[in-house]
């Protein structure tokens, strides 16, 4: 399977390209992205056929049926690193809280968030090419607090690579900081940035398309790639468990075979809700993908509205951070999907230049026949945190209680939803033991504590571990200076 690109093709570019360039460069023409020439059919055929099959079967049946031009000896080494998983016989575990509500926990995987599901795997295949062309590459990271952690896990001491993660100062968990600044592997470098998210991820976009740090990395003998979702390689592994968690409600008895079901999203960079996007596509039964945001909310304003307005918007600050985004990359990929390149180069253009765009009254009516959204604000989020707990049993993170508002505003039929839990109680504890227990220290030792006495919940190894290790990568530096500190790392 070839890949195009969302904005149309330069004079410099070849107008198609195989997944490895796709992933290797993951920057396309106009400062477009990549995405499939066209997505295979997964029809009930093949969930049928899987009904019965691994995590790691259909994992590598969907990707065999995109034909990617990955060695398959490559693939399934891939693929064994869920068995590093707490949870390796199934992964992803979907879990009942309500009638009509599941969880899918995409968080059991080393740095006990979702972003394992896809980085995992990735770091394998992505090291595997570099050496079979003999080549080294830096690759690119940014990350509002669970992308940081699961790329220099996947990365750390692979051959061939070297990895800089840059993270907003302040801007994420305790826990998040400390999976970042105690990797001491050599090819990793982590760099804090006075500055937000969106700062992370335009300081990586600008890199990726920039000339001369490309010609100062080939004075070194290396090659640029990145690890944010702006990858297909990480979206391709994010569609797998959509497939997956239909599927545990079919053999659950939750749903017949066909039947549809509401997908609900907590979203900031919008990987996720793609990977849904495409399984649909691809023939998972879907009655609409529900948008589940905080406050810093663009993406319920243009699902409600059509308006992609950033114009004297600032990131706030949330008990959510890993959703503190206000540029969701991949929408760009709806966009193209939907409206074709010469519109989404249009439609990007017009947000880099001037900070907004509108779709037209039909194109709003082909995004609203997709999705749907709702916000959750913190004070909502920590009610909902609480009420689930006490009423249900179930204890979740404060991104996975934005999908409570939603579900209940936006499951407008009597189907069954399945709603993804992006992290682990343990990466956000300050905020969830407020929400149990009132408590408002601040601090995610005495949080954690609390809330295992609480909840008797033991809190994992590898969390515990993290408060007595030695930090090993302390650069926090401003924004203007981070490619003078990547090439002083090289």
């Amino acid at each position: 399977m070839n890949f195009i690109q969302t904005r149309g093709c330069d004079e410099n570019s070849p107008e198609s390209v195989t997944f490895s360039e796709a992933i290797l460069s993951p920057i396309a023409s106009f400062g477009g992205l990549y995405v499939p020439k066209t997505l295979p059919e997964l029809g009930e055929r093949f969930l049928t056929k899987h009904l019965n099959s691994s995590y790691k079967e259909l994992a590598f049946d969907m990707l065999e049926h995109f034909e990617i031009d990955i060695e398959k000896n490559v693939i399934k080494k891939a693929l064994t690193l869920y068995d590093k998983f707490d949870t390796p016989k199934n992964p992803v575990p979907v879990v009942k809280v309500k009638e009509n509500l599941y969880i899918s926990e995409l968080y059991h995987g080393p740095t006990r968030a979702f972003k394992d599901m896809a980085l995992q795997p990735f770091g394998v295949v992505l090291s595997s090419i570099a050496q079979k062309r003999s080549e080294h590459y830096l690759i690119l990271a940014a990350t509002s607090g669970d992308t940081g952690p699961a790329a220099l896990e996947t990365f750390k001491n692979r051959a061939n690579v070297q990895v800089a993660c840059l993270y907003p100062e302040g801007g994420t968990s305790d826990v998040q900081r400390l999976q970042m600044v105690t990797e001491d592997a050599k090819n990793l470098k982590v760099i804090g940035i006075n500055g937000v998210f969106d700062d992370a991820q335009n300081a990586l976009k600008r890199l990726l398309a920039s000339s001369e740090f490309k010609k100062a990395l080939k004075e070194k003998n290396i090659l640029l790639s990145a690890a944010n979702s702006v990858n297909f390689g990480r979206i391709i592994f994010q569609i797998i468990y959509h497939i997956h968690s239909y599927l545990e409600l079919v053999r659950q008895g939750a749903v017949e075979m066909g039947e549809k079901v509401y997908l609900n999203v907590p979203s900031g960079n919008f990987g996720n809700a793609l990977g849904a996007y495409y399984a649909w596509k691809m023939g998972l039964p879907v009655e609409k993908i529900i948008i589940s945001s905080n406050e810093n909310n663009v993406l319920t304003k243009l699902i409600k509205t059509g308006k992609y307005d950033l114009r004297d918007l600032k990131v706030v600050n949330t008990t959510s951070p890993a959703m503190d985004i206000l540029k969701s990359s991949n929408i760009e990929r709806i966009l193209y999907d939907m409206f074709g390149a010469d519109r989404t180069k249009e439609l990007m253009q017009s947000l880099e230049e001037n900070h907004f765009y509108e779709l037209r009254a039909d194109e709003l009516a082909s995004l609203q026949n997709c999705f749907d959204a709702d916000f959750c604000t913190g004070d909502e989020g920590k009610k909902y945190i609480k009420d689930t707990f006490h009423k249900h049993g179930y204890l979740m993170d404060p991104h996975t209680a934005t999908c409570m508002k939603s579900y209940e505003t936006c499951s407008k039929k009597d189907i069954k939803t399945i709603a993804y839990s992006t992290a682990e109680w343990t990466k956000f504890s300050p905020v969830i033991a407020n929400a149990l227990t009132g408590e408002v220290d601040g601090e995610d030792l005495k949080a954690l504590l609390a809330i295992s006495k609480e909840a008797n919940l033991k809190i994992p190894t590898m969390i515990k571990e993290l408060f007595s290790k030695k930090i090993t990568q302390s650069t926090v530096i401003e924004k203007e200076d981070i490619e003078k500190e990547i090439l002083r790392f090289l």
